[in-house]
């Protein structure tokens, strides 16, 4: 960590994940000197364990309430585990509040530079006009101030980037993007796309996954090892640490300042502009300051909004950038796995073999969004829509009857199944919302958020038809041993995409930010993660974050050069 304690600089960037990674990277290679903030430590490829199995950890991956005594939310995240478990923070250390019968589960919390890139599904999909322009749509909510048009060039540029894997398949609802050459399908996903196509019109693709498979900017093709969660020391896939974050440091123009806890935005009373930032050192409990002529806040959506809830003051009494009083409000998330279907294949058992060794693809297969569609028909109890992530797999017959030798022989006997669970659209409420808890600081003397979130009648619709629809394309495609499921009781935040707490648009009396992500209340102030979405979609966010922070951070310097800020 550089001691970073009461220098100036041009622009302060308080997050390296998804878009501090990328605002830091525009502005230092600009020239603009940056000092970027992370509440971490860094990682080496020495920490990534991807090749070392469970048998040489100390508890094999096979004791997570060791884990659950300091990490009892974090363990709930699909990526957390004994070999990696200390890049998450401790919820003892940092907790949070919700209210009476509403839970909330805040996953991925890290605490190393990179932020979730670190452990994020890679699922990279861009959102369609479609999902930019939804209240034109079904009239529900607001458009964002922005469209397609105005994304879709950032989009090239950060996949080029990037690095993803993709098809092409020319679907308004999912817009193509520029992809690297495909992982490739199984047996059974081809033979499900093909017939889910040609019987029912909607449209399975291959995952579109920030991995790579060619190499490009020093970075290797992805080996199919299947764990990126613990890290790749080939930075075959993306994460913000090893690229973005490296490209800054490279130009000299950007200071790393690790284990700094942001608590809120300093603010000059006269002109009422941000002048920089109060952090507490994670190392030694002090709160130490920095300055610029910008603050950019890339935290995430829900420490972005916690940091200027606290940045509360005399002229801003309901947090910073508050005048609209919408700070907070809008919390969305998506409906996660809440409803699908699996199926066997057993004419395909022939075409394929199990292995208990890989090769092991890291990326599945995407359903697009066919319910709500531009011109197709409109769902009778629901808005908006979903789609569905999964893939086939081939495994050995753990169920096979008899013993010894007839269960040695029956069980190298093929399994070939596929499954799908549905990702639902979340609308935008200004009833979920979250807002300091007056009572409870967390380990360093900071506020922390109490989140006050539920899934509503409109998620709950969807889930029921993602089941029906799940199973109808598992018949479609053939399958026998069919088995729908629903779960109706799914609690918000196990989608760990949280976005709209600070959210764009174009009128100051009802968001926080403009289109370029810019404060409305104060002009020199940026909040460049999901907390400025004023719609979810339902695909995964970050190809969208990335792009909105490359777009919002070029305005950011064109507006630097005009000496506007």
């Amino acid at each position: 960590m550089q001691n970073a304690a009461g220098r100036t600089f041009d622009v302060i960037v308080v997050g390296s994940g998804a878009s501090g990674g990328w605002a830091a990277k525009r502005l230092a290679e600009a020239g603009v000197s940056v000092g970027l903030l992370d509440a971490g430590r860094a990682l080496t490829d020495a920490d990534y364990k991807e090749h070392q199995p469970a048998a040489d950890l100390a508890y094999r991956n096979r004791a997570p309430e060791v884990i659950r005594r300091t990490r009892p939310v974090q363990k709930d995240c699909y990526a957390c585990s004994e070999w990696n478990y200390d890049w998450f923070r401790n919820d003892i250390d940092e907790p949070y509040t919700t209210a009476k019968g509403k839970p909330f589960s805040w996953q991925g919390r890290m605490q190393v530079v990179g932020g979730r890139t670190n452990v994020w599904g890679r699922q990279s999909y861009r959102f369609s006009d479609l999902d930019f322009k939804p209240a034109s749509h079904d009239g529900f909510g607001d458009d964002w101030p922005l469209g397609y048009d105005d994304v879709a060039p950032y989009y090239d540029l950060v996949e080029d980037y990037v690095g993803i894997t993709g098809l092409t398949e020319g679907v308004y609802e999912l817009p193509d993007g520029r992809f690297h050459p495909p992982m490739g399908l199984r047996c059974v996903e081809r033979q499900f796309k093909t017939r889910v196509k040609d019987k029912l019109g909607w449209t399975m693709t291959l995952g579109r996954s920030a991995n790579l498979t060619k190499a490009i900017n020093g970075r290797q093709p992805c080996h199919y090892c299947g764990p990126c969660a613990r890290g790749c020391v080939t930075h075959s896939y993306f994460n913000s640490a090893f690229t973005t974050v490296a490209d800054a440091l490279k130009t000299g123009h950007c200071t790393l300042v690790t284990n700094a806890m942001a608590y809120k935005v300093l603010m000059d009373p006269v002109k009422h502009r941000a002048r920089g930032v109060l952090y507490i050192d994670r190392v030694t409990r002090e709160p130490k300051e920095v300055y610029a002529r910008a603050v950019v806040l890339c935290a995430q959506a829900l420490e972005s909004t916690r940091i200027l809830l606290n940045s509360a003051g005399e002229q801003d009494p309901a947090g910073l950038g508050n005048s609209s009083g919408v700070l907070g409000h809008y919390l969305m998330d998506h409906l996660w796995v809440a409803g699908g279907a699996s199926g066997e294949f057993p004419d395909l058992a022939a075409k394929e073999k199990p292995s208990a060794d890989g090769p092991n693809r890291p990326d599945g297969i995407y359903v697009i969004r066919f319910r709500n569609t531009k011109a197709g028909p409109q769902a009778k109890d629901f808005l908006r829509g979903y789609g569905f992530q999964g893939g086939g797999s081939t495994s050995f017959n753990w169920d096979a009857p008899g013993f010894g030798g007839e269960f040695k022989r029956s069980l190298l006997d093929p399994v070939v199944s596929m499954g799908l669970a549905g990702f639902g659209e979340c609308l935008p409420y200004y009833e979920n919302y979250v807002a300091i808890d007056p009572n409870v600081v967390d380990a360093f003397g900071i506020p922390v958020l109490h989140v006050n979130m539920v899934f509503r009648d409109n998620e709950k619709k969807m889930i029921p038809d993602m089941m029906e629809s799940a199973a109808e394309m598992m018949a479609a495609a053939g399958a026998k041993n069919i088995r729908p499921w629903m779960a109706l009781d799914r609690v918000p935040g196990y989608g760990i995409h949280e976005m709209g707490v600070a959210r764009m648009g174009r009128d100051p009396k009802t968001s926080v930010l403009n289109q370029f992500q810019q404060a409305h209340d104060v002009p020199n102030l940026y909040v460049m993660d999901a907390a400025s979405f004023t719609a979810g979609a339902c695909q995964n966010p970050t190809l969208t974050i990335m792009a909105l922070a490359v777009r919002s951070t070029d305005y950011l310097l064109a507006e630097m050069k005009k000496g506007s800020v």
